[in-house]
């Protein structure tokens, strides 16, 4: 029978529930078990498709087009996994669907309520996660705080599916805060409220994972299982660490991955994860270290390009480096700034995605900056369409190239809306979403990477380069070495005379993992080096 695991959070928001349902879940896999996952965000939005990165962080696109909350990425990531759109639901697309099928009628007249339809929509969700037989283990993660406004319907059904599925069959896991005082005295009490809160729900955890910055004495142990009910044995400290990715081997020492499996009655099986070892061995003990800007719109939020960040980190896995990276605010950024000061210390450019019009300069300086010095560059969505624009003032003579996103009377727009997005007026999931072929042209940057014909890579996007500007700028020396198998769309462009500068109209960050970093980003850190090392060696000269 297939076993469901539910996490759920206290205290704090931003507890690290993402992260802790990832790592369990890898040690799941490690132990050869079949695990799906599922994040429920309890906002009112349908999905998080229009939701404000600085309020939310990025979206994170599943390769069937679902817009998803960035939770999803960490569960790729940390799995090696591809997830769908039933991976993540929210309050708003529950009621939407109890709404609709009161409309038709499917209710057969009853008074449409709280307690059973909506508890019942939840529930069917999160068994259609489990519902393929060789599902054993269904992980599902509750956003919010326990104690939110939006939380009780969710934890009414989650205790009642434990019901209907059986004790034996499901395991509570809650992540709470230990806080310390600037004593360095712990306390436990906010996570003793925050159980008592779960607990009159109905719910008692089988399993407490404390955050905090110091490792838990043996005292604060005590006293949380015996004022909340739970098994010393059953408490597991998540103490701070700037590595993420060694958080899953964290927990197999402290024998997370044996107490869930007994739990659950699963049979012991094999734990050795030797390349997740290696992998972390690689992070935390580089043989290079770089420096990369990354110029973008939305520098000031911290998970707004995460899974950029992440991709960044595999590419130095790659290549058995370390990258920092450089924010820069792309509305700041101007031609007449003393760029080479700014970009002294740095050996490449990345120009991530985006939406509207600021920060398009700044970008698009940022562009010009790295194709005249011949810094490495790779520009994702808006960072490819930003790449073009540049290329078509200063290379093609077209001097306000533009994108209509931005300038609808440009003379030369070179970026320009898809005709199937012309006819579309709403916002939420309309946009060229998820998985699409991508040709690629031999004897390219692109191609070198991939070694491969035919890729499928996933999008979100509704503007495109405009055709009507293409063989234009194929003259004038810019290479289109990704296009749609019909020829129609143009998906990735290169500067063949650069050492390496290449934008993609997909993103690559989305399908890229700790084990198999993207090509992309494993070759644009190959070429950062590759400049680093020559301008270390004229500086000798």
């Amino acid at each position: 029978m297939t076993k469901y695991i539910f996490v759920t959070g206290g205290v704090i928001s931003g507890i690290g529930k993402g992260i802790t349902t990832a790592s369990l879940g890898r040690l799941l896999i490690n132990r050869g078990f079949n695990v799906n996952l599922v994040k429920i965000d309890p906002y009112i939005n349908v999905d998080a498709g229009v939701m404000n990165p600085f309020q939310h962080g990025e979206v994170f696109v599943t390769h069937d087009g679902a817009e998803t909350d960035l939770d999803l990425g960490n569960y790729e990531r940390f799995l090696g996994v591809d997830l769908n759109q039933h991976s993540n639901f929210t309050t708003g697309s529950v009621y939407k669907e109890v709404i609709e099928k009161e409309r038709r009628g499917d209710y057969l007249g009853q008074t449409v309520q709280l307690i059973p339809h909506i508890t019942d929509e939840i529930k069917r969700r999160i068994y259609q996660i489990g519902k393929d037989s060789d599902i054993d283990v269904v992980i599902t993660e509750i956003g919010g705080t326990i104690g939110d406004f939006e939380m009780p319907p969710f934890v009414e059904a989650i205790r009642e599916l434990a019901v209907e599925v059986g004790r034996e069959n499901t395991l509570f896991l809650h992540v709470s805060l230990i806080y310390t005082l600037a004593n360095g005295e712990s306390k436990s009490k906010p996570t003793q409220h925050s159980i008592r809160k779960l607990q009159e729900f109905g719910i008692q955890p089988d399993l407490l994972l404390c955050r905090t910055s110091q490792h838990l004495d043996d005292s604060i142990r005590r006293k949380i299982a015996l004022l909340c009910g739970i098994s010393e044995d059953f408490i597991i400290e998540g103490l701070d660490t700037k590595c993420v990715d060694e958080i899953p081997l964290n927990f197999e020492e402290q024998g997370m991955g044996h107490l869930v499996s007994k739990k659950l009655g699963l049979e012991r099986r094999a734990t050795l994860d030797a390349e997740w070892v290696a992998m972390v061995d690689k992070l935390k003990n580089p043989k290079h270290s770089t420096k990369i800007a990354i110029v973008g719109k939305y520098t000031t939020g911290s998970d707004a390009y995460i899974s950029v960040q992440e991709a960044i980190k595999h590419g130095g896995i790659a290549n058995e480096a370390e990258v920092c990276i450089e924010w820069i605010e792309a509305e700041s950024l101007t031609e007449n700034m003393d760029l080479d000061g700014l970009f002294e210390n740095i050996d490449g450019i990345l120009v991530p995605g985006g939406f509207g019009d600021r920060g398009i300069e700044g970008m698009i300086t940022a562009v010009k900056y790295a194709r005249e010095k011949r810094i490495p560059y790779l520009g994702l969505c808006l960072g490819m369409q930003c790449l073009v624009i540049e290329y078509a003032r200063n290379v093609a003579n077209m001097i306000d190239a533009n994108s209509t996103e931005v300038d609808e009377k440009t003379s030369y727009p070179v970026i320009d809306l898809m005709l199937e997005q012309r006819a579309i007026a709403d916002k939420g999931a309309t946009m060229r979403l998820g998985h699409y072929p991508c040709v690629l042209k031999e004897n390219t940057k692109s191609y070198e990477a991939f070694q491969q014909p035919i890729i499928l890579e996933r999008h979100r996007h509704r503007y495109e380069l405009n055709n009507d500007y293409r063989s234009r700028l194929e003259d004038a020396g810019l290479c289109f070495s990704g296009v749609s198998p019909d020829e129609s769309l143009v998906e990735i462009a290169e500067v063949p005379d650069h050492p390496w500068m290449v934008g993609s109209q997909f993103h690559p960050e989305f399908q890229s993992k700790p084990l198999t970093p993207h090509p992309l980003f494993r070759d644009f850190i190959a070429s950062v080096l590759c400049y680093q090392q020559e301008r270390t060696e004229l500086g000798d000269k």
